[in-house]
């Protein structure tokens, strides 16, 4: 198994690795993917390629870029969310943080193997584009070179603050973040047995700690939590998301954050 931890960049991009189990022949097995509710997600899947935002009066559109080539023990080739238009300091704020986000993966030097490959994940993460916030997640599957008995899906989210061009943390999300992160375990462990997971949900992996909930996005309807693989329950659950309504959250978010995040 490979190991797990929160990497920050300067943009800072948390990304958390987490085990699961390959075919045969080296490649991730498919999982279900369980969505509480109903998000928009990116339909990118070349470089380049560029779909305009359904928010009319939105100046953005959400794009995406291929990065592929080989670095240290690393082979990679995925397709990671770009942003275009609008803002140039958002966009580019935006496309530094997906970027940097991929460079931490292809980066890792905390496993045992000789090397490993980076492809494009068995599922698209949700990509919302709002009026006052950007957000989005990526998911990119690693393989062992040579292939080994387990595939991880590697996930990392950025949530950028259109008014200011600057990202938003779980810390600036919440006015208090101990406070933020009890909330988010206790409405977790409310919510995930409407998931695959059901009652079998593992607690530790909800539990109120920041490396648990480092993967969030925004969305109107609230925030999305992703969990990884094994994170919250069997692999064959797959990756787990749920999407905490802001009227659950609005008492312990900072001032006027629910109405930037919510946009």
């Amino acid at each position: 198994m490979k190991r797990s931890g929160l990497v920050s960049t300067s943009a800072v991009v948390a990304v958390v690795v987490l085990s699961g189990c390959s075919s045969t022949d080296g490649s991730p097995s498919s999982q279900p993917t369980t969505v509480v509710t109903v998000t928009e997600s990116s339909t990118a899947t070349a470089a380049p390629t560029s779909t305009t935002t359904t928010t009319a009066a939105s100046p953005y559109t959400q794009s995406s870029t291929r990065v592929s080539g080989a670095s240290g023990r690393a082979t990679y080739d995925v397709t990671i969310p770009q942003l275009s238009g609008g803002n140039p300091a958002v966009t580019a704020e935006f496309n530094q943080s997906m970027r940097s986000a991929l460079q931490d993966q292809i980066d890792d030097d905390g496993t045992p193997y000789d090397g490993f490959k980076l492809s494009d994940g068995y599922s698209k993460g949700p990509f919302h584009i709002g009026q006052r916030v950007i957000s989005a997640e990526q998911i990119t599957s690693w393989i062992a070179q040579p292939p080994g008995a387990h595939g991880d899906s590697l996930l990392a989210t950025v949530t950028i603050n259109a008014d200011t061009a600057k990202p938003i943390t779980l810390q600036d999300a919440f006015g208090n973040l101990d406070t933020g992160l009890a909330r988010l375990s206790q409405e977790s462990a409310r919510m995930l047995p409407t998931t695959n997971v059901g009652d079998r949900y593992v607690r530790e992996g909800m539990a109120p700690k920041l490396e648990n909930f480092a993967n969030w996005t925004a969305s109107p309807a609230g925030m999305l939590i992703h969990f990884g693989d094994y994170q919250v329950g069997a692999y064959a659950d797959g990756l787990v998301t749920i999407t905490i309504p802001w009227s659950s959250l609005s008492d312990v978010l900072a001032p006027g954050m629910q109405d930037v995040l919510s946009s």
